[in-house]
C-alpha cells in the first residue's frame, strides 16, 4: 500500500514542481482580402476613429467653464 501512495505522491509532486505543460498556439491565418478597401472606406474609417477618440476630449475642453463652476 505504501508503494501505491508513494507513486501517487511522486506523480502529483512532479506535476506541481514541473508545472503544466500546456502549449498554446494561436491559429491566425492571414490571406489577402476578397475585396480590397478603397480610399473612401479607408478615409471614412480613420475619420470615425479619430472622432471617437478626440470627440469626448473636445467636448470637455469646449465646456470646461461649466465644469469648473460649483453650482
Amino acid at each position: 500500500m505504501s508503494a501505491v501512495l508513494r507513486g501517487i505522491v511522486t506523480a502529483r509532486s512532479a506535476l506541481a514542481l514541473r508545472g503544466p505543460n500546456i502549449s498554446q498556439r494561436a491559429s491566425i491565418i492571414t490571406r489577402p482580402a476578397k475585396e480590397p478597401l478603397g480610399s473612401f472606406e479607408t478615409v471614412t474609417g480613420m475619420g470615425l476613429f479619430a472622432l471617437a477618440i478626440l470627440g469626448p476630449s473636445g467636448w470637455i475642453l469646449a465646456n470646461i467653464d461649466s465644469y469648473k463652476s460649483k453650482e
